[in-house]
């Protein structure tokens, strides 16, 4: 029987046998990653550089691309390691490293997310408060909170998830260390029920968050539809694209992963949809943004 503190490594899903394919892995991420770096490098230092942008939504937005930074450099790094060397293999300190900063910036940027939201309304539905309620110091208090829930939420999980006994061989059947494939190892009931439990209490307050974006947006719909000029309709509803853009491809990519019903799960859908929500969103976020500014 092995455990935690005997275990020295995990075994991570493959893209692929053949050297061919891994190969065209390895490629295909290197693009995916500098194509991330490239655009959310550009979005940081334009909002530094540039004092139009010197906004509240500027200053989330660099917050917002910081955090896919952080995404694209936990988990492609060594898929591509990987792909390139033709290992599977992980360390299990690597392992808890990887659980632990994925899970940090991923929690940061949904709370981001919904700091945004909350920009959007009060720039729509409140304009004459936006300098109060967004003013600078507000704002570093507001981006602080998220930050560090993000950092307690990922301290937490992987705290946790570690101090279990692991039984089931070693075998993660991901790309990349997750919670569920590692629970899945476990043979501490007890354990394993303590983190179903903290999950669920994860998933209320993500759930929170996502019913305050869509009570705000419902919000900024019926102010937007009150504006008398189709004009000034269209000015405004054009602010709010991109950051619904990012929610809804944020939100529809994780519930597509880990909401999809049990009968239609095997190891390689399973694989290509973390690619989704983990890669996909970072890559595409600063895109999304940069065709409205």
């Amino acid at each position: 029987m092995s455990n935690s503190s005997s275990m020295a490594q995990f075994l991570l899903l493959a893209f692929a046998d053949r050297r061919e394919l891994q190969l065209l892995h390895f490629w295909l991420f290197l693009a995916i990653s500098l194509a991330a770096l490239l655009a959310n490098g550009l979005i940081l230092s334009t909002v530094a550089c540039d004092h139009h942008l010197h906004t509240p939504m500027g200053f989330f937005l660099l917050n917002l691309s910081l955090t896919d930074l952080g995404c694209i450099c936990t988990t492609v790094p060594k898929a591509m390691h990987n792909s390139l060397w033709g290992t599977t293999t992980i360390s299990y300190m690597g392992c808890a490293a990887q659980l632990f900063f994925f899970l940090f910036f991923i929690s940061s940027e949904y709370f981001l997310l919904t700091i945004m939201c909350y920009d959007r309304y009060v720039a729509i539905c409140k304009p004459l408060h936006y300098g109060t309620l967004l003013g600078s110091r507000a704002c570093a208090h507001m981006a602080a909170a998220a930050w560090a829930t993000g950092f307690l939420t990922a301290l937490l999980h992987t705290a946790n998830t570690f101090s279990l006994p692991l039984c089931q061989g070693n075998a993660l059947g991901q790309f990349f260390c997750e919670i569920p494939p590692i629970l899945k190892l476990s043979c501490s009931h007890s354990g394993y029920l303590r983190e179903i439990g903290f999950i669920l209490v994860s998933a209320c307050l993500v759930f929170g968050c996502f019913i305050f974006i869509v009570f705000s947006y419902v919000q900024i719909f019926r102010a937007v539809l009150r504006i008398p000029s189709q004009q000034g309709r269209c000015k405004a509803f054009s602010t709010c694209l991109p950051h619904l853009a990012v929610v809804s491809l944020f939100v529809s990519t994780v519930m597509l992963s880990h909401l999809k019903p049990p009968s239609i799960s095997s190891p390689y859908l399973d694989l290509a949809l973390s690619v989704l929500y983990s890669v996909i969103p970072p890559t595409l976020n600063p895109f999304i943004y940069s065709l409205r500014n």
